[in-house]
């Protein structure tokens, strides 16, 4: 793929597809879009906590081209159902079956960001008969300790509303010049962030808290390639280390990014991920 980042159209997407929404076994009504031609190969894209589906909306142009995107909110975010309480690792992931279930799709490409990339290593570990190709960005097989997780869930649920919370996360996701500027991407994810649940962020939180992966990502036989961040302070690149080094066979690929690779770099990322998926845009 030589030059092809300089090839690869990185505008917005004009109009926004309206979500659909379909419900789980469990009643939660999930909100989803589809892009790209529906005979092309499934890819599904999974955010990071704290953002909707609209955290891609940079990479749907490019990868709609060649594949059949799906996005979709987390229970608990954007426009899909708050149900009260803890989530978990295995709940979200089986929100994604359900999802592949009501398209119609049996096998998919799967890119999960931070809390994606979690649930991204629990489909591959429970459902390896349902993912082709995984690209896990950003994330851990394990974070915590416990103890900060569940003084952040009570912080936020005490909170008035999210602004304290919000600042805080576009700390730990961006570079500090980038912030001090305000350009568009920061108050679009500060945005975000604003108007997400604190009952939804809490409950994805805990999924966060007692996921545990390390050792069970071994078993994926799924060809893996996990981007990395040299400056995440959330998942930091020791953890990414950890994940290639666990998965057999996986590639390590290194950004110069903080957490979120995809909006720093989203030429440099979507070159990675087509190239891995065996796409050449030229």
């Amino acid at each position: 793929m030589t030059n092809a980042t300089a090839r690869l159209p990185m505008q917005d997407r004009e109009q926004p597809a309206a979500p659909s929404f379909f419900t789980t076994g469990d009643g939660v009504r999930i909100a989803y879009t589809t892009d790209g031609p529906e005979d092309r190969p499934a890819l599904i894209l999974s955010n990071s906590i704290g953002t909707t589906l609209h955290m891609w909306d940079l990479q749907i142009p490019p990868l709609s081209q060649y594949f059949r995107v799906i996005c979709y909110d987390f229970r608990g975010h954007g426009a899909s159902d708050v149900p009260p309480g803890a989530y978990s690792d295995g709940r979200l992931g089986r929100d994604v079956l359900e999802l592949m279930d009501w398209l119609g799709i049996e096998r998919a490409h799967f890119l999960g960001l931070s809390l994606g990339g979690f649930v991204g290593q629990w489909l591959a570990i429970h459902a390896p008969e349902r993912i082709e190709r995984l690209i896990l960005s950003n994330t851990a097989a394990q974070l915590g300790p416990a103890a900060y997780f569940d003084k952040a869930i009570a912080a936020v649920l005490a909170a008035p509303d999210m602004a304290e919370t919000a600042e805080t996360f576009l700390g730990n996701w961006f570079p500090k010049a980038m912030i001090a500027a305000n350009g568009r991407a920061i108050r679009t994810f500060r945005e975000m962030l604003l108007n997400t649940s604190r009952q939804g962020l809490a409950g994805n939180w805990a999924a966060v808290r007692d996921a545990d992966l390390r050792r069970t990502i071994a078993l994926i036989a799924a060809p893996t390639l996990v981007i990395a961040g040299e400056f995440d302070t959330v998942t930091s690149l020791g953890k990414s280390e950890e994940i290639a080094a666990t998965i057999p066979g996986a590639r390590l690929k290194v950004l110069p990014a903080v957490h979120l690779s995809n909006i720093e770099f989203p030429q440099e990322f979507v070159a990675e991920v087509l190239s891995f998926l065996q796409v050449d845009p030229s």
